[in-house]
């Protein structure tokens, strides 16, 4: 998010959101059970911030932990989180006088491989609804002075190794007078019994130019964490 009123740190609070919300049906149980991959498992898969670069560390702020990321983008409202999942996740982020980076890992675990695929489904329900292309006026409060933008949204099918899946690439464009771009990638990738819903982030100020690195970028931090995961 691009905020002119505020610095980059405080402009990124709601992006930076962690999703930690405890569900009802999987364990804490590290043994395998079935080839059902286990919260200890996806905990450790997780990258931690000095694993990603020097400059990241965890966000000093954070949304309501119960919420999901946001998967179409403006003003709409962040999806529900299927039920039957337990919810697990980390927050990293690198911030800057011009932009920042920050990276969601969520994973949800369901007790069998069956919920899995049927909550990755609900995901992909509310994936491909999302509007194509969105006009966001300028939003002024006492909290937020958001500059307007256009909002551009795509939908790709997604496999690495035994995750498949889709993600969700958004790009936001700040209008001329305060130049500044938004780059987003929601990953939502399953094996097993897992969901994975990774995202990726990158925020530019004063520059209306696309980040080049962009899409290695997110590709190499969704690929190492399903590497971890056997």
């Amino acid at each position: 998010m691009f905020v002119t009123a505020r610095p980059v740190r405080a402009a990124l609070g709601a992006a930076c959101a962690l999703v930690m919300a405890a569900g009802c049906s999987s364990s804490d149980d590290s043994a395998p059970d079935g080839g059902l991959i286990s919260v200890t498992t996806m905990r450790g898969a997780f990258l931690q911030p000095a694993e990603i670069g020097p400059a990241w560390a965890a966000p000093q702020e954070s949304a309501d932990p119960q919420q999901m990321v946001s998967f179409c983008g403006g003003t709409s409202t962040p999806p529900q989180a299927p039920p039957g999942a337990e919810l697990i996740s980390s927050s990293a982020s690198d911030e800057g006088e011009k932009g920042a980076q920050t990276l969601q890992q969520t994973a949800l675990v369901f007790a069998d491989a069956a919920s899995a695929e049927a909550g990755q489904l609900l995901l992909r329900t509310v994936a491909d609804q999302c509007a194509k292309s969105s006009e966001v006026p300028a939003t002024v409060t006492a909290d937020r002075n958001e500059p307007a933008y256009t909002e551009t949204l795509e939908v790709r099918d997604l496999n690495e190794g035994a995750w498949n899946g889709f993600v969700i690439i958004r790009n936001k464009l700040y209008e001329a007078a305060h130049p500044g771009t938004a780059e987003t990638a929601v990953a939502v990738l399953r094996t097993r019994n897992v969901v994975l819903v990774d995202t990726y982030a990158i925020y530019r100020l004063d520059n209306a130019s696309p980040s080049a690195g962009f899409e290695a970028d997110w590709k190499r931090l969704v690929g190492s964490v399903v590497q971890r995961v056997n």
